[in-house]
């Protein structure tokens, strides 16, 4: 997806997948002048499920087609944001190949316009809880959290350090480490200062919640719901629990051979 600009006031922006800034601040994906934009003014998330445009605290007026935003609203392809007084069209990117029929998605309602799909990412962290919560968040390459702006995940919660934790992708899950946090980082139960997220677990920044989810895993861990703070994921108890059951049914039926066997 892209932002384009018809009058002007910024060239055209390819989005990312994650989160796009848009503001003052030089560091942003968009970067925009004039006395009423703010330096973090909102935000574009891009995820495997859609777009949606965000307001954070602080950030300025926006509104989509005419309908003002006050906390976060979802985006479709041709719709007119304004950033203040700076005009913007969110459309899809135009295809280097011709599209399949398996990629074209036609909508009763938007006159048959094509969608182009995007690439499903490997790891998305699902909010589970408090400011994050029912919020996805794609995790393609190194990804910061914290309360700061410029962050990659920014959480508005005031038990989260401006640069809690650091995650990134590592073999078949995402590796984790606290950037001298106040409150700690914790993988499930366990605090860390390196770790590994696997997927299903369960990372935790003080009482923020997070499920790591990886598109296309098995269906049981998909399924995966967040366990209560303090308790192990489901499928790990589980397994736990099993463990001196099937043990000790394998030592009485050893018994069970010995004693069969002729003196």
């Amino acid at each position: 997806m892209k932002l384009v600009f018809p009058n002007g006031e910024h060239g055209q922006v390819l989005l990312s997948a994650g989160v796009n800034r848009i503001g003052t601040t030089p560091t942003h994906a968009v970067v925009l002048t004039g006395s009423d934009i703010r330096p973090l003014h909102c935000e574009i998330h891009i995820t495997d499920a859609g777009a949606n445009l965000q307001v954070p605290q602080g950030g300025g007026a926006v509104s989509v087609n005419g309908r003002p935003v006050s906390d976060i609203m979802a985006l479709r392809s041709g719709d007119q944001i304004d950033i203040g007084t700076v005009v913007a069209t969110f459309t899809p990117l135009e295809p280097a190949h011709a599209v399949s029929p398996s990629d074209v998605v036609h909508d009763d309602d938007d006159l048959g316009a094509t969608r182009v799909r995007m690439a499903v990412p490997r790891f998305v962290l699902r909010g589970v809880s408090g400011a994050v919560f029912g919020k996805v968040f794609p995790v393609a390459g190194p990804v910061v959290i914290g309360r700061a702006p410029e962050c990659d995940i920014t959480v508005n919660a005031e038990e989260i350090s401006r640069r809690h934790a650091l995650v990134k992708p590592v073999g078949d899950g995402l590796s984790v480490e606290d950037l001298e946090s106040s409150n700690g980082t914790y993988i499930n139960t366990r605090r860390v200062q390196h770790g590994f997220l696997a997927p299903g677990d369960e990372l935790r920044l003080d009482a923020v919640r997070f499920l790591l989810i990886a598109p296309g895993m098995e269906t049981s861990q998909q399924a995966l719901r967040a366990a209560p703070a303090g308790a192990e994921p489901p499928i790990r108890a589980a397994r736990r629990r099993w463990v001196p059951i099937v043990l000790t049914a394998a030592a009485v039926l050893l018994a069970a051979a010995f004693m069969l066997v002729p003196g």
